[in-house]
C-alpha cells in the first residue's frame, strides 16, 4: 500500500523548479526565500552554494514563526569560472561581462539543495557540480541574447533550457542540475530522509 505524499514548501520563485515539482507529482506550496546572498568569499564555490541554500531554508522556517510543515526545500545555483563565482546579473552590463567571460570556455555549474525535515529537525545539504562549455560568442551574438531578456534572474546570465542552448557546445554531468534542481540528487535525498514517494 502506498503512503500519501507529504506537502513540501519550496523556498524558490524559480519557474523551472516549480515545473520539476509538477513533473514529479509532488504536493508543494511556494514560499520564496529572500536572503542576503553576500557570503564569505573564503568559502569554496560548492560550500557557498550549500550555505546559501541552508540560509534560505532557515529564513522560511523563521517566517513560519513556529508552524512546522513536514518538509522545506531550498536551492541555490551559481557559476564557477576558475574559482570566480557568478550569481545573478544585476544589470545588462553585468550580464554582458559574464557572457564575455563564459565565451569559448568551460565553467562549472553548482546547484545546492537544503532539505528540512520536521521529524528530525535537521537540514540536509548536498550539491551537484556539472560542467558547461560555451562556443565562442561574437559581440553581435551577445547583444542579440541580451536583447531577449533571458539573462535576467539566473546565475551566469543564461538559461540552458532557452535560447542559450544555441551557444552551448558540450555539457558534462546533470542537465537538470544546470537548469537549477538536480533531480537524481533530490530524489535520493528524499528517500534517505524518509520521504514517502509514490506515483
Amino acid at each position: 500500500m502506498r503512503g500519501q505524499m507529504e506537502p513540501i514548501i519550496l523556498a524558490s520563485g524559480s519557474l523551472r523548479r516549480h515545473d520539476f515539482f509538477r513533473m514529479l507529482g509532488l504536493p508543494f506550496s511556494i514560499m520564496p526565500s529572500r536572503v542576503d546572498e553576500q557570503i564569505n568569499d573564503d568559502l569554496n564555490p560548492r560550500a557557498r552554494a550549500e550555505t546559501l541554500a541552508e540560509r534560505k531554508v532557515n529564513a522560511v522556517r523563521k517566517a513560519l514563526d513556529g508552524r512546522n510543515p513536514p518538509w522545506i526545500l531550498a536551492a541555490d545555483t551559481l557559476i564557477d569560472v576558475d574559482g570566480r563565482v557568478f550569481g545573478k546579473a544585476e544589470s545588462k552590463d553585468e550580464a554582458k561581462t559574464m557572457l564575455k567571460t563564459l565565451s569559448g570556455r568551460e565553467h562549472k555549474v553548482i546547484s545546492a539543495l537544503a532539505l528540512f525535515s520536521v521529524k528530525t529537525q535537521k537540514v540536509d545539504c548536498r550539491s551537484n557540480e556539472s560542467s558547461v562549455r560555451f562556443a565562442e560568442l561574437s559581440d553581435a551574438e551577445i547583444e542579440w541574447y541580451l536583447d531577449t531578456g533571458e539573462w535576467q534572474g539566473v546565475a551566469g546570465a543564461y538559461r540552458i533550457q532557452g535560447i542559450a542552448a544555441c551557444f552551448i557546445s558540450e555539457i558534462r554531468g546533470s542537465y537538470s542540475s544546470i537548469v537549477g534542481l538536480p533531480l537524481h540528487d533530490f530524489y535520493v535525498m528524499l528517500k534517505e530522509n524518509g520521504y514517502t514517494y509514490s506515483v
